[in-house]
């Protein structure tokens, strides 16, 4: 038999009405393009696990349940465990991506040698007004923090390479911000990572868990891995507005003679302290990223 060359993961939560809607095509999709599929149910309270049952003779089918919810995150990095070919792809268990875009985004990695390929949504309506804003101010925060190649850096599909997969998964949360902070990860590492626009549907049944606390999460979590890969991003700006404000502010004082002010000392020393800090940040990232 020849070997498999790429597998699907898709993690599930409460996708009991979804589930034999949408996976009964991606199912014969794999079959015909000899591809492996992973699905995750991540401790879904729902009839997800009985939905799946009716599943279990499909031999290119790895269903793996988690007893507790760990989170979007979580349910891809049990996935990408798992995963035993050369690339790997992640899908919602929605309906809202066609699977057909899978073959499209292996040939575009494969022709032009990437190392993750983001199926784009750009142009394509959003799901929602609060689900619009939180992508915008994701991209707004991350494009003033490093260089961003890409433009849907969010969505739920993406195809890497598995090895990488495996060895960044593990510097990703559990939550939703998995998808952003795995594609930056790629970005930091300077991997190659490009983008090809994809199709998407209106979700099949059920809602989406998606809103704007999970952006604020996802942007407090990419505040995290800029510092776990270059903090001096973060701190040198912090350091020198510091400094800077001090000097500006203990210079009119200074030129009436009335000494040294006690809140431009604080500023200064504040940057100075930061500084410091960031230097310490530094060269605890270089260790952290000799290990990745």
């Amino acid at each position: 038999m020849t070997p498999k060359l790429l597998s699907i993961i898709i993690p599930a939560y409460n996708e009991a009405k979804n589930i034999p809607i949408v996976l009964p095509g991606i199912i014969d999709f794999c079959k015909q393009q000899n591809y492996q599929l992973i699905l995750v149910n991540d401790g879904s309270s729902d009839d997800s696990k009985t939905a799946l049952a009716s599943f279990s003779d499909e031999s290119n089918l790895t269903v793996i349940h988690h007893k507790i919810n760990r989170g979007y995150g979580g349910a891809i990095k049990s996935g990408i465990e798992a995963c035993q070919t050369e690339y790997l792809v992640t899908m919602d268990c929605d309906g809202q991506h066609l699977v057909e875009d899978v073959k499209k985004l292996l040939e575009e990695l494969l022709a032009t040698d990437a190392d993750m390929v983001v199926g784009s949504r750009k142009g394509l309506k959003s799901a929602s007004i609060s689900r619009s804003f939180g992508k915008t101010a994701i991209r707004f925060v991350i494009k003033r923090l490093m260089p961003l190649p890409i433009y849907d850096i969010n969505s739920g599909m993406k195809l890497y390479k598995a090895d990488l997969g495996k060895r960044y998964a593990k510097i990703c949360p559990n939550s939703m911000a998995y998808s952003d902070v795995i594609c930056l990860a790629f970005i930091n590492k300077f991997h190659r990572v490009i983008e090809s626009p994809i199709s998407i549907k209106e979700r099949q049944m059920g809602q989406s868990s998606v809103n704007i606390k999970t952006a604020f999460h996802t942007i407090y979590e990419i505040f995290n891995i800029i510092v776990l890969f270059n903090p001096i991003r973060i701190f040198m700006p912090v350091a020198l507005a510091s400094i800077v404000a001090g000097i500006l502010w203990e210079i009119p004082i200074f030129m009436k003679g009335n000494g040294v002010s006690v809140g431009a000392m604080l500023f200064i020393m504040l940057g100075v302290l930061t500084l410091f800090f960031a230097a310490i940040a530094e060269q605890l990232s270089q260790i952290r990223k000799r290990d990745l």
